[in-house]
């Protein structure tokens, strides 16, 4: 047989998968029916009305390209965010901003820190396009700062990846000490500093548009996927300086987002009363779910996002037997996939159903694993 490979050498050796192994994969694998989908850090309440009733009136116009400019959305951004346009990019969610920042900044072999366990669809781009990961262990179950700063320092890296509130534990760091961290870095070194779960931490947590926006290093990302309830829709947005925002329009697909998507994101974006409300019940599910966890006597870490980790108080494969025991009785939740954080159990919010059908499955799986 001919060794001819129709790819590139970095192509032909990577693995062929997701970061992610969805609940619809598990259901076809395993001819189990999902019935709280509590794992896949979506926002289970949902869009607001006014964002649904957006969709079905620009319904009969799917027919035409989305505005490549994207530019009613970056007014509409710029304007809630007390910025100008020109500090908005658009993408279809965080993910494929990552991707693109990736892109615009490596080269094969080029370090890229991060934190190890932190968010894995970042280091599937980087591996996409030939970078080497450097990763810095979590200390106490949030990222470590002063351990990231040194590892770019040590490495040259000219990118590191920084998510506030964190994902997949949940923990936080307070402003000050972001703002301090992005300026002690290098300007030779582009900070990501993704914030997916920027409207449902504490107001402590989120570093002021003015204390970074002036720093052509540092990179915003956000996103309408978690507290917007638009997961499907895929809608993200970078925020940054006019130069950094800019870079984006030598990449990107410019006819790449969804004109639906783009009618749903500048709806909700209108609808702050609903945000308001959806906040709140994040919050109050996040105590539910809290609550839950300590009835079982498993220990609930802090959370400002829309899930919360759970101390099993084992191991990994601990926490993988309670992941599928759950998932017998019909509730998809997940964990982290790297020791020590995998000796957690994450679960996201959602509606009373979801969170009741998790209380009544949870003690019958922990009785079965004792």
């Amino acid at each position: 047989m001919s060794a001819f490979s129709r790819f590139t050498p970095l192509v032909s050796v990577l693995p062929s998968t997701v970061p992610f192994v969805g609940p619809e994969a598990i259901e076809r694998q395993r001819g189990l029916k999902v019935e709280a989908r509590i794992g896949a850090n979506e926002n289970g309440f949902g869009p607001a009305p006014s964002v649904l009733a957006a969709m079905r009136e620009q319904a009969g116009d799917i027919w035409k390209y989305n505005d490549p400019e994207n530019f009613d959305l970056r007014e509409a951004l710029a304007a809630h965010l007390g910025v100008t346009a020109a500090n908005i990019a658009i993408g279809g969610g965080i993910d494929e901003l990552l991707g693109q920042i990736v892109r615009m900044v490596i080269e094969p072999k080029m370090p890229v820190v991060t934190s190890l366990g932190g968010y894995p669809t970042f280091n599937f781009h980087v591996a996409g396009f030939g970078g080497r990961l450097v990763t810095v262990p979590y200390v106490n179950d949030r990222e470590d700062l002063s351990g990231l700063l040194d590892a770019v320092k040590r490495e040259s890296a000219p990118l590191v990846y920084f998510a506030n509130p964190d994902n997949p534990m949940g923990s936080w760091w307070d402003a000050d000490r972001i703002v301090a961290f992005a300026r002690a870095l290098p300007e030779t070194c582009l900070l990501v500093l993704d914030e997916a779960y920027s409207e449902t931490g504490p107001a402590g947590s989120l570093p002021p548009i003015e204390a970074l926006i002036g720093l052509p290093n540092v990179v915003r990302t956000r996103t309408f996927s978690k507290a917007y309830g638009l997961a499907g829709a895929r809608v993200g947005y970078a925020i940054s300086t006019p130069g950094t925002a800019l870079a984006f329009d030598k990449i990107r697909n410019h006819f790449g987002m969804n004109r639906l998507a783009t009618a749903a994101a500048l709806a909700a974006l209108k609808d702050q009363a609903y945000l308001a409300e959806v906040v709140g019940n994040i919050h109050a599910a996040r105590e539910r779910i809290a609550s839950i966890a300590r009835a079982n006597q498993l220990s609930p870490l802090p959370s400002a996002t829309n899930f919360v980790a759970i101390d099993a108080g084992r191991d990994g494969t601990h926490a993988r037997s309670i992941v599928d025991g759950l998932m017998q009785h019909g509730v998809f939740i997940r964990m982290p996939g790297v020791a020590p954080l995998n000796r957690c159990v994450r679960v996201s919010v959602g509606p009373e159903r979801d969170m009741a059908r998790f209380e009544e499955a949870l003690p019958e799986v922990l009785r079965l694993l004792d």
